[in-house]
């Protein structure tokens, strides 16, 4: 090829790609449908990405952990001989004689330190073996002797042990008040006093929680399941005495999380703690079972909420008061009456949480803790008040739009609900709709449909990014970003093309690596806005510098960081600052079996731009038929002998199946908020659950003319009633 013909075709990729810049920049200047498909789906779907327990090093063995069978008490005695005369088992790691770990501000991970029982499932013991399979029999030859001790497992609203802590989860305030609730609740003419229970729930992610870890020397490599891979490297890196550059912890691919890999968990401990006993790489998986015990849960929650409104239906008085337990190790407090702070104008209210440390696994986070739970209760009181006053449930809600946050007297920095309501009310057909419950029918099926408000808080973290201009006219984009599903790849992404004014296929993108610049971990819808931030201001930097050198970087490419911290601790402070949607349920009933079938759902919100519309659309569905599974078939009971959760598999803990779900369907207006992020936008991935149980609950209610205030609704709570 001569040097004329290399240039021309140098020249001819460089104005293909000029237009597909161009065409790419003008679609986002018009607010076009820019969905992109996801950029890591080819490696999904053959098979090249790779989780945590993908990975095995040359001489990998495999451990197989042995849990605690009863509620509380104390190890006297592990007989591992008949284990150890296996050879292919490799060691049994107790608390006689595991490694000792520095002291950690989470006493779940303290594991295997000492003959203390504290909960059903606590690791007791751990086998290491060439094999998975010779890792379980030696497990099953293990005979623990135990000592049991009195427990107390069981909330009760009245329970001796409730008191009010400090705080709730997320930092709020355990307790507020504001006027004088029950003079104001006394003197209303309406009022509605209702108690809500919803039982433990479990967050299941498709991938169960797993880690393979490996030493080399003084330094460890952790393949991790992991919303945070640097959460993971902090923590290992205190618990093991190490600095936290010893420390590698990969979390490229996560199959699903909710909540429950947003914290270090025991496995990823265990496995780097058995690796180094045995001289050799080690891969720890939980089974199935063994979540329900392990990796925290939805605590359960006793909510009375009390609302007093005058003849119109302007709420003067609103109590919302939460009893919920924790472990004895851990206090982890469902903030579950903190929307009730926000949601509706109501001059005197009272929100409060009280906790009991009982001898239960220790809960946390799971999708929208305290405003997934704690709006179901609201809404359900809302839906109870409208009946009350004789008024449409979506005509109260909107009656009772406050024009400021009333917890902290901030302007919102945008607030769309009402236009929530109304655009899903027009498309539902709300206005066909006759409030008297069960009058509608299809045959022996009574029909009915309810609606609810959801809202979730807009959290955004600090984050650090660096984008990097190479000479062949690709970028490449380094975050520790970490996407279990979500799509976060992909919307990253959109918006370092966004910022740089190129094609998205121009734009590679590395994350999901404790080596990488420190980013938060995905986690309370923060991940878009927290990593999008850092990502767009680094792009932006780049393409500046760019285009001061002629619009091509030097030989060795053009490199820029971005850090966050300082924008995100100054920007929007003085709004507050929320996402808001409005869900919609039609139900059946079988009026011979009490069998409750969802015939559609319909959602309307309003969370900020919406970056990829193709991955939004699919989180928002996806929480509201999670919501739909809390609704009618998600249950756990905490058994009063032995203190664990019956339901520990997907055999006894149901979770919807397609059968389950028909139609469901998810919009939302245009509400870029320029009060948050460069972007505008505000996180979705939790939204969409918030209020899709009650809307269905409130819905069974138009049906049938029963409310049910404990969920799941199932055939035996309407049997009779």
């Amino acid at each position: 090829m001569t040097a004329h013909q290399d240039h021309q075709e140098h020249q001819g990729r460089q104005e293909h790609r000029d237009r597909q810049d161009h065409q790419a920049h003008q679609a986002h200047r018009e607010h076009r449908d820019t969905s992109l498909t996801r950029v890591e789906g080819p490696d999904k779907v053959t098979g090249r990405a790779r989780y945590a327990a993908d990975h095995h090093p040359a001489g990998t063995a495999y451990a197989w952990l042995v849990t605690a069978s009863l509620a509380r008490g104390v190890v006297d005695a592990v007989e591992d001989a008949d284990a150890l005369a296996d050879p292919a088992v490799l060691a049994v790691i107790t608390h006689r004689n595991a490694e000792r770990l520095a002291p950690t501000d989470d006493p779940t991970l303290a594991v295997l330190q000492s003959a203390r029982i504290a909960h059903h499932g606590q690791p007791v013991a751990l086998v290491v073996a060439e094999t998975p399979e010779a890792a379980r029999a030696g497990a099953r030859a293990l005979r623990i002797s135990c000592t049991p001790e009195p427990h107390d497992v069981l909330l009760t609203a009245d329970h001796p042990g409730l008191y009010t802590p400090e705080e709730a989860n997320g930092g709020y305030p355990a307790e507020r008040a504001r006027g004088d609730f029950d003079k104001a609740y006394r003197t209303a003419l309406n009022r509605v006093d209702a108690t809500y229970h919803l039982p433990p729930l479990h967050n299941h992610p498709m991938e169960p929680h797993a880690a393979t870890a490996a030493w080399d020397g003084g330094r460890l490599t952790v393949h991790d399941a992991s919303q945070g891979s640097g959460n993971s490297q902090e923590n290992l890196s205190k618990l093991f005495g190490l600095r936290a550059e010893d420390v590698l912890v990969v979390s490229e691919h996560v199959g699903g999380g909710f909540g429950s890999k947003g914290t270090t968990r025991a496995p990823t401990v265990l496995a780097a703690l058995a690796a180094r006993a045995v001289g050799r790489p080690v891969q720890l998986c939980l089974a199935r079972a063994q979540l329900a015990d392990l990796v925290g849960h939805r605590s359960p929650t006793v909510q009375r909420v009390r609302i007093g409104a005058d003849t119109t239906g302007r709420i003067s008085a609103l109590a919302h008061e939460v009893a919920t337990r924790s472990s004895t190790l851990r206090e982890f407090v469902e903030q579950a009456a903190v929307p009730a702070r926000m949601m509706y104008a109501a001059p005197h209210s009272r929100t409060v949480h009280r906790v009991a440390r009982l001898d239960v696994p220790t809960p946390s986070w799971m999708r929208a803790p305290g405003e997934c739970p704690g709006m179901f209760a609201l809404e359900s009181a809302m839906d109870e008040l409208a009946v009350a006053c004789g008024l449409d449930p979506v005509e109260l809600r909107i009656r009772n739009e406050p024009a400021f946050e009333p917890d902290s007297g901030k302007p919102f920095s945008s607030r769309r609900l009402v236009e929530c309501l109304r655009e899903g009310a027009r498309r539902f057909g709300w206005a066909d709709r006759d409030p008297r419950p069960g009058v509608r029918r299809d045959g022996r099926l009574l029909l009915g449909t309810g609606v609810a408000a959801s809202t979730y808080p807009v959290l955004v973290g600090p984050a650090t990014a660096e984008a990097h201009a190479r000479p062949d006219g690709s970028f490449l984009l380094r975050i520790n970003a970490t996407d279990i599903g979500t799509g976060a790849r992909t919307a990253l992404v959109r918006i370092a093309a966004d910022a740089l004014r190129v094609a998205p296929e121009r734009v590679e993108l590395r994350i999901g690596r404790s080596d990488l610049p420190k980013a938060p971990l995905a986690g309370g819808s923060s991940g878009t806005a927290s990593w999008g931030w850092a990502v767009h201001r680094a792009c932006e930097e780049l393409r500046t510098a760019l285009a001061e050198q002629g619009g091509r970087p030097p030989t060795g490419g053009l490199t820029r960081h971005a850090d966050t911290a300082e924008e995100v601790g100054s920007t929007g402070q003085e709004y507050a600052r929320h996402a808001f949607g409005a869900q919609f349920a039609e139900v059946q009933v079988d009026q011979d079996t009490a069998e409750v079938r969802v015939r559609r759902l319909l959602g309307v919100f309003a969370a900020g731009r919406v970056i990829n519309p193709l991955a939004a659309r699919s989180q928002l569905t996806g929480a509201m038929i999670m919501g739909l599974s809390m609704a009618l078939l998600e249950h756990s009971t905490t058994d009063p002998s032995f203190g664990g959760h019956v339901e520990r598999d997907l055999a006894a803990y149901h979770v919807a199946a397609h059968a389950d779900v028909t139609a469901v369907d998810a919009y939302w207006i245009d509400d870029p908020d320029p009060h948050l992020n460069p972007m505008g936008s505000k996180g979705i991935g939790e939204l969409g659950i918030v209020g899709t149980a009650a809307a269905i609950s409130n819905a069974v209610h138009h049906a049938t003319g029963v409310r049910v205030r404990e969920l799941p609704i199932r055939p035996e709570s309407l049997i009779g009633r």
